[in-house]
């Protein structure tokens, strides 16, 4: 069984509208649903994954890349 990745590119976005996007994005997604957040605003790499386990989601995966940062969260059910 292949888990839907969504992808949601917020490169440009600062906080706290890249944390609202993904909150928007999640919300309505089933569970197990994982979204690849791509922001490139230093306070959202860290404020994003921060928020989203506050609000009771996995965080997967926070990593650098060239040009910003990839979150990688699951929705919690």
């Amino acid at each position: 069984m292949t888990v839907p990745v969504v992808q949601l590119d917020l490169t440009g976005e600062v906080c706290p509208f890249t944390f609202v996007r993904t909150k928007l994005a999640l919300e309505p997604l089933p569970a197990g649903v994982v979204v690849r957040v791509v922001v490139d605003h230093p306070a959202a790499a860290r404020n994003v994954p921060r928020s989203a386990a506050e609000w009771g989601q996995d965080v997967l995966a926070v990593r650098a890349e060239p040009g910003g940062w990839v979150i990688v969260v699951r929705r919690r059910g």
